[in-house]
């Protein structure tokens, strides 16, 4: 009898560790459209005078699985050329808004959106692509019919949204290119990362329970979500952006992607005195310069 109260036991804690860890990796605390705004208004990411003037148009886009995406899309006059741009976890599409400035200088209409889970898109959980690279998918679609015949599109994102970009092209010829930037290689792999460095726990038995758990409740397993194995796949150009001291997502994954990479142009820009998703923070000119120079090689600039 004492065995089998010991085993309910422990068939409890394990149901209830991965139970945790899966709603801490599907359901992050999440932000809200003011408190990003003004989080990003606060740390110089960009200014109101740069972001209230310029034409926007607030646009919601119907998801594959029944909820709305949220997004702005901010045209610039006479342009036939968008970018698509991607945010990160845990903010909103306001932590897009530092690279309007850079895209409209190389004559793009820019479209940010809110992630699934994120601002004001609905969707009930995260699933670091295995969903979102179907409504980036969605995304597109809007830019080329908005754009217009001829036109073209290109992808961007930032860390998470970087990874989102690159699991999206794996599935989708259509854009002109993707950049990724501050991008997870693996999430199995990340989150072996993130065990060691945030939770200081032993990877057994808590991320076979945290993906035993996340599965059932989403349908996502951890090694569904491979940037590293899509980007084999892909043809389109890459350019790959990574901070030179990120210790969030070390910049070897950056390096690995770029390796991996054997179809089509690839380009890694490493950027000095830069921690996580803060290279085009640090390093402004140089970054410019460098998709600048990436997107003049693939000819996307007159």
């Amino acid at each position: 009898m004492l065995l089998l109260w010991i085993i309910f036991l422990l068939l409890i804690f394990f149901v209830a560790a991965g139970t945790y860890f899966a709603l801490r990796i599907l359901k992050p605390n999440v932000q809200s459209a003011k408190q990003s705004y003004q989080e990003k208004i606060l740390a110089d990411k960009f200014t109101n005078d740069f972001y209230q003037p310029l034409v926007k148009q607030e646009v919601w886009i119907p998801s594959l699985y029944g909820y709305q995406l949220h997004g702005i899309y901010l045209p610039l006059e006479g342009s036939h050329k968008t970018v698509v741009i991607t945010h990160g976890i845990e903010t909103t599409l306001f932590a897009s808004v530092k690279y309007v400035e850079l895209f409209r200088s190389l004559g793009f209409n820019v479209l940010i959106y809110d992630l699934r889970h994120h601002g004001s898109s609905g969707g009930k959980n995260t699933t670091f692509g295995y969903y979102e690279k179907y409504d980036l998918r969605a995304i597109v679609d809007w830019a080329f019919m908005r754009t217009g015949p001829g036109g073209l599109v290109g992808t961007m994102g930032e860390s998470l949204g970087g990874a989102i970009a690159m699991q999206h092209a794996a599935i989708d010829t259509r854009p002109a290119f993707c950049i990724a930037a501050s991008s997870f290689a693996d999430f199995r792999q990340m989150l072996i990362y993130r065990f060691k460095y945030e939770f200081k726990l032993p990877v057994f038995p808590f991320l076979q329970l945290a993906n035993f758990m996340t599965t059932i409740i989403s349908g996502m397993s951890f090694e569904s979500v491979s940037p590293l194995r899509d980007i084999q796949e892909i043809s389109l150009p890459v350019l790959l952006i990574h901070g030179a001291e990120d210790r969030y997502v070390p910049a070897q994954m950056s390096k690995d992607l770029f390796e991996a990479k054997k179809k089509g142009i690839r380009s890694i820009y490493l950027a000095q005195n830069a921690g996580h998703a803060d290279s085009f923070t640090n390093n402004k000119e140089e970054y410019t310069q460098q998709v600048r120079s990436f997107l003049e090689k693939i000819g996307m600039l007159d």
